[in-house]
């Protein structure tokens, strides 16, 4: 049986975990009707018992992050952020944008690590994993309530978004970055409304992630673009004119990430083409192994964030000259982050001066 792609939904089926511990069947009637109907979202709460999550990866900018939540109903065929769910027993597939668990406690657990004596101040991360303005934010105001908690303590903070719905914190996240405390980094990797659809089912219109930096960048907040993914042969030809719209709209600085595709992801993305472009499907996926050593993915360090080999090297010349052409080069953003601010709770309950 042929699986159908579902409306609004980016994975087509519910492809189990590496981590399954057990495999249900169905027969073929059920089966059939399992594929056709359209699976809805479920909010479920999920207490944190710590909130900041640290990493030692040479090639990611941060070693400190926040997500306000786990799974995103954004429903982006090709993140990264997929197979985590396997670690719950769930579908890396539909049952990563269906079943969607946040944290009510975020905020609570927060202040808690903050107010231990011997935290040390450094910038975190917002979005690392899932979107933290997934739709569920807009009722939810978890990732509202966290950077109350930043601006209150004048903490550093980056955010990563894909989300027009970021422009709703503008009053915290401007007074943060008056103090050099906050920088956003807005992810456009198609202007293709078509494209877009059925690669980002749920997440905002790239014009309206344009807006979204340019309002970002009048209210004197720095906005950097992260063209990410780059597929072969899918959104590869938009580099130059994505980079040229986000220039416009105020960014000071842009980043490409080439497609990954780590653990189940792989068979969720081949069938995702395989439904979409099934006449591209052997071009796609020989470029990506092109430029990833002869395999879906590589995993090294230096390597899975941008390729290696001549196609990967065409992708970054096109970038940097693109950059060049744009003005980019030469906007001079320094994205550090100012870390001597920070008012330590417990030392400010003490009675500390700094």
């Amino acid at each position: 049986m042929k699986a159908t792609p579902h409306k609004g939904r980016g994975a087509i089926t519910s492809k189990e975990g590496r981590y399954a511990s057990r495999t249900i069947a169905f027969d073929d009637s059920e089966a059939e009707l399992r594929s056709e109907t359209a699976p809805e979202t479920v909010l479920r709460a999920m207490q944190a018992g710590t909130i900041i999550s640290s990493n030692n990866s040479p090639d990611v900018p941060f070693d400190r992050s926040i997500n306000p939540y786990q799974g995103c109903e954004h429903g982006c065929v090709y993140c990264y952020a997929r197979p985590s769910h396997s670690y719950l027993d769930l579908s890396p597939g539909l049952d990563f944008e269906t079943q969607i668990f946040y944290k009510p406690n975020a905020a609570a657990r927060l202040l808690a690590e903050w107010q231990k004596p011997g935290y040390e101040c450094q910038p975190i991360t917002l979005g690392a994993n899932t979107d933290p303005y997934q739709p569920a934010e807009k009722s939810l105001q978890i990732t509202r309530q966290l950077l109350r908690l930043f601006a209150d303590y004048r903490h550093p903070v980056n955010l990563i978004t894909k989300s027009h719905l970021i422009s709703r914190d503008i009053d915290l996240l401007a007074d943060l970055a008056g103090d050099g405390l906050c920088s956003v980094a807005v992810s456009i990797p198609t202007m293709d409304a078509a494209l877009k659809r059925i690669m980002e089912p749920r997440v905002p219109s790239a014009s309206a992630r344009l807006n979204a930096i340019s309002e970002l960048s009048q209210a004197g907040i720095p906005v950097s673009l992260l063209l990410a993914p780059v597929i072969p042969a899918i959104n590869d030809a938009e580099i130059e004119s994505i980079l040229e719209a986000a220039s416009q709209a105020g960014v000071v600085q842009a980043h490409y990430i080439f497609l990954r595709l780590p653990h189940e992801l792989k068979e969720i993305f081949s069938e995702w083409l395989r439904a979409h472009y099934p006449d591209r499907f052997l071009h796609v996926m020989s470029l990506i192994k092109q430029a990833s050593g002869g395999k879906a993915y590589d995993h090294r360090f230096g390597t899975r964030q941008t390729g290696k080999g001549p196609y990967a090297d065409m992708l970054a010349a096109r970038f940097a000259k693109a950059i060049r052409e744009c003005g980019l080069d030469r906007r001079g953003y320094q994205p550090t982050l100012d870390c001597s601010q920070f008012l330590h709770p417990a030392r400010q309950q003490l009675g500390f001066s700094f």
